[in-house]
């Protein structure tokens, strides 16, 4: 479910409007930087205000349906997303996918993106009957525009596997998971990081279904593309030891368990 896509800004109280068009872009894609920077710093209180700030920038400069309002738009609906704002975030999202749909057409890539992030949206809120067709409807355009073997297809994929898997419809969601790992082994290559992904998600599912012979050996090679990848310390590492150890637990395995957790709980402690 993708995200804070490229975010640019710099904390500027006062926007003075006798600067250029190009003297605003900058100060636009400035801001933008700085909500990037606020956000991994989790200081989301102040990156929802910059961001509010970029988006004021925007729609005052360029237009109501410029291209960079609908960055703007996404990026603080993700913000509100994250603080749980939700009945914030919504409206944003519906914006930024209408200008698009209509700037663009209805079958660009770009409004595949929009669908998927209202439909993640709804998928936080529980509102599956609403996310299922954005998510359906964003597959057909990326399978159309990008090729069945895409990786965003397979993000495509993923997203509307989770979704049954949420709703328990695990024979639903398994074909989706697999097809997924399939792509992404064949377009990124076996030891790429969303390879891992679909790898630890194919995993929970085994893992959830008591399938614990099938889900052990996806989980280890996702560790193991992880720690390769993205070094042994890094939060996606920790996600895949948490996983590995609540399976040993289920087997009976709890000295390896707990070996896995405290190195997982290390992990969480310095990130």
């Amino acid at each position: 479910m993708k995200v804070l896509a490229k975010i640019v800004l710099v904390a500027m109280a006062v926007v003075s409007f006798s600067l250029t068009t190009y003297a605003q872009e900058i100060l636009w894609e400035t801001l933008m930087d700085r909500v990037d920077t606020l956000y991994q710093q989790g200081r989301y209180s102040d990156a929802i205000r910059v961001a509010e700030e970029a988006l004021k920038v925007a729609e005052e400069t360029f237009g109501s349906d410029h291209p960079y309002v609908t960055v703007s738009l996404n990026n603080l609906a993700f913000l509100y997303k994250t603080q749980g704002k939700y009945d914030l975030a919504e409206p944003l999202y519906r914006r930024a996918l209408q200008i698009r749909e209509k700037a663009l057409g209805q079958d660009h890539s770009e409004v595949a993106t929009s669908l998927n992030n209202l439909a993640g949206l709804y998928t936080n809120q529980g509102k599956y009957d609403l996310a299922e067709p954005l998510f359906r409807r964003a597959l057909v355009i990326r399978e159309k525009k990008l090729g069945p073997n895409h990786p965003d297809v397979a993000a495509s994929l993923n997203n509307l596997a989770t979704l049954y898997y949420n709703q328990g419809k695990y024979d639903q969601a398994e074909p989706l998971y697999r097809r997924a790992l399939e792509i992404n082994e064949k377009a990124l290559g076996p030891d790429h990081p969303h390879v891992a992904t679909s790898l630890n998600n194919l995993a929970v599912l085994y893992d959830t279904k008591g399938k614990y012979d099938q889900a052990e050996p996806l989980y280890r090679r996702a560790l193991e593309i992880n720690e390769k990848a993205l070094g042994p310390d890094h939060p996606e590492v920790a996600t895949v030891l948490e996983n590995m150890a609540d399976l040993y637990r289920k087997i009976g395995k709890i000295n390896e368990a707990e070996k896995l957790e405290e190195k997982a709980k290390r992990i969480r402690s310095i990130n």
